[in-house]
C-alpha cells in the first residue's frame, strides 16, 4: 500500500529502457547499474569536452542505475518518471558540442527535477497526487527554460511529499500516492525528510549529478541535510516560481540540490539564466556567476553568528556541531554566540499566510491546467480525495480543509498576518541578529537526525532553523557537516537577502576543510548493525 511496485509512470521508464537496450554502450563498458557515477559536474564537463564520454552515454548510465536501485534493489522510489526524450536531447547536445563547443558548464549534464515543476517534455507534473496524473502542460517553467538554454538535459521527475507536504499535519515525509515512499539511501528505514525527498535521495544515490527541489519552509534544506547533500534555498524572487505548483507565493522558491557546493553554484547560475527574475526588482539582485567566490580562504575575516538548539534538545549532535564550528574557526572566522528571537508569533502568522495563499494560489494554478484535469479548485480536490482510498490511506487532508476555510487575500487579516510574519522574520529577526554583532552570516545545525519511518504516527520534527529565513525570504544553504551512526547531518549558512555568493563561498571553504560527504551504503537499519542490541550474555 505504501509503495506500489507499478504505476502509470513506468510506461515512460520501460520505453526508455527498451530504447537503451537497442542503443547500449560498447561491450566491455562498466555496467552503470552496478557502479555509481559520483563524478561532479566539473569532472563530467572535462570528460565530455575530452570525448571520454558523451551525454547520451551519461543518460543511458543514469537510467540503468535508476532501474537497478530505484525500481529494484533497495527500491529507493525517488524517481517518479523518466523523460522519454532525454536520450534524443542528449544526442542533439553531443552533436552541438562537437560542432560548436559547450554552451557552458551545464552543457550535456542530466538533471532531475522535482515533480511539482513543469517541463515541456511529455511527462505530467503531479505533485505526487493522483488528481494530476494528466497534468501534461507542454510548457517549461522559466527556470527549466533557463536550464535548457544552458544545455542541461531534463532526465526525469523526482518523487516528493505529496502536495509538497501541505495536505496533512500527520503526513509521512517522502510519500506520495503516485510515487510511493522514498527511502533514505544511507539507512533505508529512516526518513529522507521532505518535501523535496526524491531529489535529495536521487542526488545522494548518484541517480543524477544534480537535481532541483522547491521550498516553502524547510523542503530543500531538510532533505538535503538528511540525505547528505548540499541544498540552497535562494532569496525569494531570485528564481521565478511561474509554472511551479504552489503553496504560498510569499515563500515558495526552487533551488539546487547537489553533492558539493561548486555544483550548487553552477546549477544556480544556470537557473538564474541571463537575467534574474527579481520579482520585485531589487538593487541587490543581479546576474552573477556564483562560482567566482569559491576559494578555500573565503572564511578568513568573516564574523559568524552561532545558533544552537534549545538546551537539552538534539544533544546527540553536539559533538558533530562543535567539530564543524572548529573548522570555521580554523578557516579564519570569528564566531559569536547569538540567540534567535522568539518565533512563536512569527509561526502563527506564517501559518495563516500559508493557508490563505495556498487556497488562492492553487485555485489559480488549477484554473490554468489542461482540460483533462477534473479537479479545478481546492474544494474539488478535497472531494476527490474523499472518493479515492489510495490518497487518504495513510493520513488525512486537514490542511486542505483548513485552507479551504480561509478568507480571500483581500481580507485585512491576511495583510496583517503577512506584514507581521515578514517583519518578525527579517527586520526583527535575521537582520537584527546580523546588525547587533556586525555579523556577515549565521550558522546553525540544519536539523536533527533522520527519524525512523513510521506509517502509524507519521513524521516527527527533528528540530530546524528553516522557518525564519523561509518566512523572511532570505537565502539558506546547507552543507554536509558529519554524521551520527551513518546518518548525515547538515550545517546551515543563513544570510541577508541576495547574499547567495557569500553563503556559497563560506560553505565551499567549510566543505574543503570538513570533507564530510558520505556515500550511501543502503543499510537496511542501524539497529540491525548495532552490537549492543545483541545479549551480552548468551542464553543458557
Amino acid at each position: 500500500m505504501l509503495a506500489p511496485k507499478t504505476n502509470r509512470f513506468q510506461g515512460p521508464l520501460r520505453y526508455s529502457l527498451a530504447l537503451l537496450a537497442a542503443l547500449s554502450v560498447a561491450a566491455g563498458a562498466v555496467d552503470a547499474a552496478e557502479q555509481a557515477d559520483h563524478r561532479t559536474v566539473s569532472e563530467l564537463r572535462a570528460d565530455l569536452d575530452s570525448r571520454k564520454t558523451t551525454s547520451a552515454e551519461l543518460v543511458q548510465a543514469f537510467i540503468r542505475r535508476i532501474e537497478a536501485i530505484d525500481r529494484n534493489g533497495p527500491q529507493l522510489r525517488s524517481v517518479i518518471s523518466i523523460n522519454p526524450q532525454a536520450l534524443e536531447q542528449a544526442r542533439a547536445l553531443d552533436k552541438e558540442l562537437r560542432s560548436k563547443g559547450p554552451r557552458g558548464p551545464m552543457h550535456g549534464i542530466p538533471v532531475l527535477v522535482k515533480d511539482n515543476i513543469e517541463t515541456a517534455d511529455p511527462m505530467p507534473t503531479t505533485a505526487g497526487s493522483l488528481a494530476l496524473l494528466d497534468n501534461v502542460t507542454k510548457r517549461d517553467a522559466p527556470i527549466i527554460a533557463n536550464l535548457r538554454k544552458s544545455g542541461a538535459i531534463i532526465l526525469g521527475k523526482t518523487n516528493l511529499s505529496e502536495w509538497a507536504n501541505f495536505r496533512s499535519t500527520n503526513s509521512i515525509s517522502g510519500w506520495s500516492a503516485v510515487g510511493g515512499l522514498a527511502k533514505n539511501p544511507h539507512v533505508l528505514d529512516r526518513s529522507p525528510c521532505g518535501s523535496s525527498a526524491g531529489t535529495g535521495v536521487a542526488v545522494a544515490a548518484a541517480l543524477a549529478p544534480v537535481g532541483i527541489g522547491t521550498e516553502t519552509d524547510g523542503s530543500i534544506v531538510c532533505p538535503s541535510a538528511m540525505n547528505g547533500v548540499v541544498g540552497l534555498k535562494p532569496t525569494l524572487g531570485l528564481l521565478s516560481a511561474r509554472y511551479i505548483i504552489p503553496i504560498a507565493h510569499s515563500q515558495d522558491t526552487a533551488g539546487p540540490m547537489t553533492t558539493n557546493v561548486k555544483d550548487a553554484a553552477l546549477l544556480l547560475t544556470a537557473l538564474v539564466g541571463d537575467a534574474p527574475a527579481c520579482d520585485p526588482p531589487s538593487a541587490g539582485c543581479a546576474k552573477a556567476d556564483y562560482t567566482q567566490g569559491l576559494v578555500p580562504t573565503a572564511l578568513n575575516g568573516k564574523r559568524i553568528g552561532v545558533l544552537r538548539f534549545p538546551a537539552g534538545s538534539n544533544t546527540n549532535i553536539d559533538p558533530v556541531y562543535e567539530r564543524a564550528l572548529n573548522h570555521l574557526k580554523e578557516g579564519g572566522a570569528t564566531l559569536v554566540e547569538v540567540s534567535m528571537p522568539g518565533i512563536d508569533k512569527m509561526r502563527e502568522a506564517e501559518r495563516f499566510v500559508m493557508h490563505a495563499e495556498f487556497k488562492n494560489d492553487l485555485n489559480a494554478y488549477l484554473a490554468s491546467s489542461p482540460a483533462k484535469i477534473a479537479s479545478r479548485t481546492l474544494a474539488q480536490l478535497i472531494e476527490l480525495n474523499k472518493r479515492t482510498p489510495a490518497e487518504l490511506a495513510l493520513f488525512g487532508q486537514e490542511i486542505f480543509e483548513k485552507a479551504e476555510s480561509m478568507p480571500p487575500l483581500s481580507d485585512p487579516k491576511y495583510a496583517t498576518a503577512r506584514a507581521d510574519s515578514k517583519r518578525l522574520a527579517s527586520v526583527e529577526g535575521i537582520l537584527k541578529m546580523l546588525a547587533e554583532d556586525k555579523l556577515d552570516l549565521l550558522v546553525a545545525p540544519t536539523t536533527g537526525v533522520a527519524w525512523r519511518i513510521d506509517s502509524v504516527n507519521g513524521s516527527r520534527s527533528a528540530g530546524s532553523f528553516s522557518s525564519m529565513p523561509a518566512v523572511a525570504g532570505f537565502p539558506h544553504l546547507t552543507v554536509p557537516m558529519g554524521d551520527l551512526k551513518g546518518l548525515p547531518l547538515g550545517l546551515s549558512f543563513i544570510g541577508a537577502p541576495w547574499s547567495e555568493d557569500l553563503l556559497l563561498a563560506a560553505g565551499y571553504a567549510f566543505e574543503q576543510r570538513a570533507k564530510a560527504r558520505l556515500i550511501p551504503k543502503f543499510l537496511p537499519s542501524i539497529e540491525d548493525q548495532e552490537p549492543a542490541f545483541a545479549p551480552a550474555v548468551p542464553s543458557p
